[in-house]
């Protein structure tokens, strides 16, 4: 049987006297794109900090294809393929589009410190490098410095820098916030094309963008996970209505 892409169980976080996590037990199945959803203050960010180890969980334990990495710092995690994007735009504003894949890629490249390696002469990452850039429409801008793209090419440059480094457990913290619809519409075909065959979990409002993407959908109202399901078990679902989703769910 295979393990879980990532399990999570009996987590509770606390932060002095306040519990943000309560019991959470959660699974994610492997190759699955699986949803979390919640109204504001759920504790969807947090559980997100817990699983990439930017925080300790109070107890309980977070596992990634069986093994245990609660605890782990991040960078650890990320070694073992687990690589995830945050709400607020995160890149190398003063480095170039190219500079910032090619960061990503070196590593995964196995490349380390090298200050006498000359990184222009590396054929395999600058293909890769050039692949992504590809993927995620921005071959025009290449040379851009990525704090002078628009919010839409960062948010794709970041998706990117996610994928580069070759993780094939991904997690997308609202990567379609402040978009326009058609701006929406191309981050939901990207999201689709470049986690294809990996694991991705996703949190997200627009429901338009849940419904369409995930395969299963985790509820989280006040740190608890409150209903795991398809789309349609969760749209149906009366204490998932009358707790989060209300007309949305029509």
């Amino acid at each position: 049987m295979t393990a879980p892409a990532i399990e999570i169980k009996d987590v509770q976080k606390s932060f002095g006297n306040i519990t943000i996590i309560r019991d959470l037990n959660l699974s994610v199945a492997q190759g699955e794109r699986h949803a979390l959803i919640g109204p504001n203050g759920a504790g969807k960010s947090t559980t997100f900090n817990l699983i990439t180890g930017y925080i300790a969980p109070t107890s309980g334990t977070v596992k990634l294809r069986g093994e245990v990495i609660s605890g782990l710092p991040p960078y650890q995690i990320n070694r073992r393929g687990l690589s995830r994007s945050f709400q607020v735009t995160n890149v190398f504003t003063n480095m170039s589009v190219w500079e910032n894949l090619r960061c990503a890629v070196l590593w995964t490249a196995g490349h380390r410190y090298s200050f006498w390696k000359n990184i222009d002469n590396l054929p395999e990452v600058r293909d890769r490098t050039a692949e992504i850039l590809s993927d995620i429409g921005l071959a025009a801008r290449r040379d851009v410095p990525a704090g002078l793209l628009t919010y839409a090419e960062q948010r794709a440059l970041e998706i990117g820098i996610t994928v580069a480094g070759g993780a094939d457990v991904i997690l997308l913290d609202e990567p379609t916030a402040g978009m326009s619809h058609a701006e929406t519409e191309r981050a939901v075909t990207l999201i689709r094309r470049l986690t294809e065959g990996r694991t991705l979990m996703i949190v997200e409002h627009d429901m338009s963008v849940v419904f369409g993407l995930a395969d299963r959908i985790s509820v989280l109202v006040y740190g608890q996970v409150i209903a795991t399901g398809t789309p349609e078990q969760i749209r149906s679902d009366p204490k998932v209505r009358e707790a989060y989703l209300g007309e949305e769910a029509a």
